[in-house]
């Protein structure tokens, strides 16, 4: 898995341009079963890849927090919202709150969540190869497979079965 993590910035930009046209064409004329080979090829990668021996994700990148997110993690932790923020939110550039560092604070050594039963929406989701009208989140996918090797390869496969 290291070696496949160390290549994947790589190996995504050299697919970029490729990814870039498909997801175009994907987004102007989607085939009516999509959501459904989304689903079964989310499913299917996820059998083969556990997150625990990469969690990059979580060590490169941190999600966006809602304000849901804010105080249902907060209340976890016994504390305000307020101060949830304080200790470990900043707001971005696009004025959302996001984590103040990468890797992520609640991410242990041996790569697991120590807020996992209440971590964000978006954490939830990631890299949202699953989700339905995906051909509305081609940008969020390009920029996920030089994170994620799940989405990664999901997407090499995804370009495999649907011909447009």
């Amino acid at each position: 898995m290291e070696e496949f993590l160390e290549e994947l910035p790589q190996r995504a930009r050299e697919k970029q341009a490729e990814n870039k046209k498909f997801f175009t064409k994907l987004k102007k004329k989607p085939p009516k079963d999509l959501d459904y080979v989304m689903l079964e090829l989310h499913e299917a990668e996820f059998e083969r890849i556990d997150c625990l021996t990469c969690a990059n994700c979580c060590k490169t990148t941190g999600p966006l927090f809602t304000n849901t997110d804010i105080e249902r993690i907060a209340k976890y932790f016994r504390m305000k919202p307020s101060q949830f923020i304080d200790q470990f939110l900043r707001i971005d550039e696009e004025n959302d709150y996001v984590l103040q560092s990468v890797p992520c604070t609640f991410l242990g050594a041996d790569n697991y969540c120590s807020i996992y039963e209440v971590r964000p929406k978006a954490c939830r989701e990631f890299p949202h190869t699953d989700r339905k009208k995906f051909q509305q989140i081609g940008n969020l996918t390009l920029k996920n497979v030089a994170i994620c090797p799940a989405a990664f390869n999901i997407v090499e496969e995804m370009k495999k079965r649907i011909k447009i």
